[in-house]
């Protein structure tokens, strides 16, 4: 029910009558419809009474209630799908007056191919619907590769895709350096390779204890019938496992829990996150959730919980820095959910009041350091805006910068930064197509036109600024775009190397300047840190785009040769040079070919 609120014979009282006293989710919207805050509660009814009241209210819902419009309410059959909906329809309305955590992204997992007759470990990151199991979550991708890269060292399961896995004929440079033991070749039976899987899953799930103990008997066994090689390479293994658990090991016992401690402190909100496996301190995340308006602690956490952990593994106990009200109800969600129990406490005392300190500590720090950079940011931006005579500090400015390799696959970068810094979110790579050979003008041009296109068509924002990677050729390409699109009140500048093409050194140029401009020193620093934010990203994209292309056999551009006649062909031949050697006759001699296709086969490869 969506009720509109004012006019002449809108009476309070008789809108609260009508409102239900079940519990459910309200949705309070503007004027133009637009949902501002959405919650939910036990008692509709008594809920939005409480809105009403003159005064009493927090900061926040004051702030909701002097722009209200109308109230829309959903009725649920408990408290738990209440919380459900709740956070779904904060995901997809995203209210100003919620919390926008800033990283819904799915987090990345280590994966296990349980499936494969030699299981390998992989990075995953997605919906994990894929068969195998999954040991997480890992707060970012480094933390996953460190992990798989650690483990290699201890445990020489394989981490190579399967298509390279089946195509061996001789062990790879893993196996060289005892980072494998060449299953693709046969150079170990399946069920010692088991063995190494089985204990890299014990590690995984924590249970270290029992691994060491374990391995401890079979090197003792093997010392027993004097095999004294294989008592030797246990013996290392349990160095090394040891030495690998010191490098997280802390006082915390043996259970699995979360550390999450929020702080406000000059305007900056920051919630830490400490991740606890088995005692282990096996990682951390600093968020800074954006909130439009001030909010009682208790309140971020008792949003920032239900949407973190709703989609995501949880430990049996979360600690918090202050008592949330809900907290019985998230507890009884989060079991629903997985039909594990979970316990949300806040402790007064001892070695746990002390990991929350811990956590707490870490918040402040991080907020200083942001403040810091807050800080030198906006006088960098101060200095751009008096070395170029501009109105006011820009609100985003973005810079575009051209990546290939000797005009390959080349990729067209697009950064975005504002008052504050850079808006990853918003950075962007395009594909440059139908473009000469190492043409960066033409390039620069198409992906510029394809940026304000956008604009023009009403998707995006105008920047202030843009700012080119290059010299006057490519600015005066950027500004050929600008005038054809009518682009207007838009600062157009390029960096150049300069002509001693030293670090340090840079020529700034604007649309109509006839020599270099002289920036202030803490301008030059800013604008050198965009220009190398976006070739960092330009490169990133053209190496993904250029790997991409070469892992992709040719023979998967080829209509009529799905997986197994390209499996087929592979094997006749031996490879892709074997292949290549081929005659037409010799090709349609493979099981599945026909003269055609093997005439079409051959056209591809010979050209």
């Amino acid at each position: 029910m969506d009720t509109v609120l004012g006019g002449e014979n809108f009476s309070i009282r008789d809108y609260l009558r009508g409102i239900p006293t079940s519990s459910g989710v309200y949705i309070i919207k503007n004027t133009d419809g637009t949902p501002l805050y959405i919650g939910k509660a036990r008692n509709l009814r008594s809920r939005l009474r409480s809105y009403f009241r003159p005064s009493g209210l927090s900061h926040r819902i004051h702030t909701v209630m002097q722009q209200v419009g109308s109230i829309e309410t959903i009725i649920t059959k408990s408290e738990t799908e209440a919380l459900l909906l709740e956070n779904n329809l904060i995901k997809e309305n995203k209210p100003f007056y919620n919390i926008n955590l800033k990283d819904d992204k799915s987090y990345p997992y280590i994966r296990l191919h349980d499936e494969h007759e030699f299981p390998k470990l992989s990075f995953y990151r997605g919906n994990r619907k894929e068969p195998g199991r999954y040991f997480g979550p890992f707060s970012s991708a480094s933390a996953v590769r460190d992990t798989l890269s650690q483990i290699q060292k201890v445990f020489p399961i394989r981490q190579c895709r399967d298509s390279f896995f089946q195509h061996r004929s001789r062990p790879c440079l893993q196996y060289q350096i005892d980072r494998c033991t060449a299953p693709c070749v046969g150079l170990i039976d399946r069920e010692a390779y088991m063995e190494d899987v089985e204990q890299v899953v014990y590690f995984l799930t924590g249970k270290s204890q029992d691994l060491n103990q374990s391995l401890m008997k079979k090197m003792e066994d093997a010392a027993s019938v004097l095999e004294f090689e294989q008592a030797a390479n246990y013996r290392d293994r349990i160095s090394a496992i040891q030495r690998l658990r010191e490098i997280q090991s802390v006082e915390g016992g043996t259970t699995d829990f979360d550390v999450i401690a929020a702080v406000n402190l000059n305007g900056i909100l920051c919630v830490q996150l400490v991740i606890f496996r088995s005692g282990r301190n096996i990682d951390y995340k600093t968020l800074f959730p954006n909130i439009n308006v001030e909010m009682d602690l208790s309140e971020v956490l008792g949003e920032f919980i239900p949407r973190y952990y709703l989609e995501r593994d949880f430990p049996s106990t979360i600690l918090i820095n202050h008592p949330i009200k809900d907290a019985e109800i998230i507890e009884n969600v989060l079991r629903e959910k997985t039909g594990k129990k979970v316990t949300i406490r806040s402790p007064v005392r001892g070695k746990k009041l002390n990991l929350i300190e811990l956590a707490r500590n870490n918040a402040l720090n991080a907020i200083y350091q942001r403040q810091n950079q807050h800080d030198a940011m906006q006088q960098r931006m101060t200095s751009l805006v008096e070395s170029l005579k501009l109105d006011d500090i820009p609100e985003r400015i973005e810079c575009f910068d051209i990546s290939h390799l000797a005009g390959e696959k080349t990729v067209a970068s697009c950064v975005v930064f504002d008052r504050n810094g850079p808006v990853k979110s918003e950075y962007r790579t395009l594909n440059i197509v139908d473009v000469g050979a190492a043409d960066d003008y033409a390039a620069i041009q198409q992906a510029l036109t394809r940026r304000l296109r956008k604009v023009k068509d009403g998707n995006g924002k105008l920047p202030d600024i843009v700012l080119i990677d290059g010299g006057k050729g490519q600015l005066s390409a950027a500004l050929e775009v600008m005038d054809e699109l009518q682009v207007a009140n838009v600062c157009l500048l390029a960096i150049s190397k300069g002509r001693e093409r030293k670090a340090g050194k840079e020529q700034y140029w604007g649309a109509d300047s006839k020599s270099p401009i002289k920036m202030q020193s803490d301008a030059k620093l800013l604008l050198q840190h965009i220009r190398d934010e976006a070739h960092r990203f330009a490169i990133t994209g053209h190496r993904g785009r250029r790997d991409k292309s070469r892992r992709q056999s040719i023979l998967e551009g080829i209509p009529g040769v799905g997986p197994r006649r390209r499996s087929a062909l592979l094997k006749q031949f031996g490879g892709m040079q074997g292949l290549h050697r081929a005659s037409t006759e010799d090709i349609s001699q493979v099981p599945g070919i026909s003269t055609s296709l093997a005439e079409k086969i051959y056209f591809e490869l010979h050209g």
